[in-house]
């Protein structure tokens, strides 16, 4: 595993210690990214991200490596998160780490601009994450979510969220869904 964009493209990141952690594929995160910079409205500078079921960390790593202003992992085991973040000294005041349950997140300290939901394929955890992160106030008005998935993996999206766009890569697939604008 590798940055593959940014600042620290090219840096190498711990592999996960457990089996249960998978994380993104480096072509798969570099064809997201890619994704977002075309949907975001503003710079990575001004963004704020969360990596929901951060496992290694990767995912909010590079968006560091790209510019972003702040990132949060969440996960219930931060282990693999945290010794990837140690990497990452100089930019120690911009990561956060928040030992959590996804499917029972605690009341935001803040919303996000962009939230990347990675639960284990196939165990209805993307529903209750998405849920709690709605019910807890997670999502800024303009925000994007990522969910990835299992290719064939199925999700019923809460009314609140409209999907904007959807990729496969692999044996993942990858929804981009934003907050559905009130009338």
């Amino acid at each position: 595993m590798r940055i593959i964009g940014g600042l620290y493209r090219g840096k190498k990141l711990l592999s996960p210690r457990s089996g249960n952690i998978r994380p993104t594929a480096d072509k798969a995160r570099e064809a997201v990214f890619n994704i977002l910079y075309s949907k975001l409205s503003r710079p990575w500078e001004e963004l704020t991200l969360a990596d929901i079921f951060a496992g290694s960390g990767a995912f909010a790593l590079e968006a560091l490596s790209r510019g972003a202003k702040q990132v949060t992992m969440v996960d219930i085991d931060l282990t693999d998160a945290a010794r990837n973040a140690a990497l990452f000294a100089d930019e120690k005041h911009k990561i956060r780490l928040l030992k959590a349950d996804a499917t029972g997140l605690p009341a935001a300290l803040g919303q996000f601009d962009i939230v990347f939901l990675d639960a284990p394929y196939n165990k209805g955890l993307s529903e209750k994450a998405l849920t709690s992160l709605l019910r807890q106030n997670w999502l800024a008005p303009d925000s994007l979510v990522v969910v990835e998935l299992e290719r064939n993996e199925k999700i019923a999206l809460p009314e609140e969220l409209t999907p904007i766009d959807e990729r496969a890569y692999g044996i993942a697939r990858f929804l981009f869904l934003t907050p559905r604008k009130s009338a």
